[in-house]
């Protein structure tokens, strides 16, 4: 299994973050571990949590379909970790699983009392909107 930094370096979200902000961001990340079937997050909920999977397999599911199935270094819940607004997935893990969770305040808490880890995170933010405009993202 990978370290806790290891797993959040992946985020592309973090991707500008020094070792010193992701031990920053360490800090405010709880771990929780959930049994198969349980529903992480709700579609169309106002659930203010991110989550990066350590172990296990998720299933993310639109409109009551299929979407995609996450493992372990995957990460979901980035919309609702930045503006703290509903799903728009659900996410169901399918066998035990290990997640790293952040909760939405507790992230903007970090960014506001940090300009380093804030600019990095818009930075990431912009970065994915300009491919998006091209067409790019995925």
């Amino acid at each position: 299994m990978h370290s806790r930094l290891d797993l959040l370096r992946q985020v592309p979200l973090f991707a500008g973050i020094d070792d010193e902000g992701l031990a920053a961001i360490d800090q405010v990340v709880e771990e929780i571990q959930v049994l198969p079937g349980t529903a992480i997050t709700h579609e169309g909920r106002v659930e203010t949590y991110f989550f990066v999977i350590a172990s296990g397999r998720v299933r993310v599911e639109r409109g009551g379909r299929t979407v995609n199935m996450l493992g372990p270094g995957a990460f979901f819940g980035e919309i609702a970790l930045l503006d703290g607004g509903p799903r728009t997935a659900s996410a169901i893990a399918e066998t035990e699983t290990l997640l790293l969770t952040m909760q939405h305040q507790r992230f903007h808490e970090l960014i506001a009392a940090s300009p380093r880890i804030r600019g990095a995170v818009l930075e990431a933010v912009g970065t994915y909107l300009r491919r998006l405009d091209d067409g790019a993202a995925t």
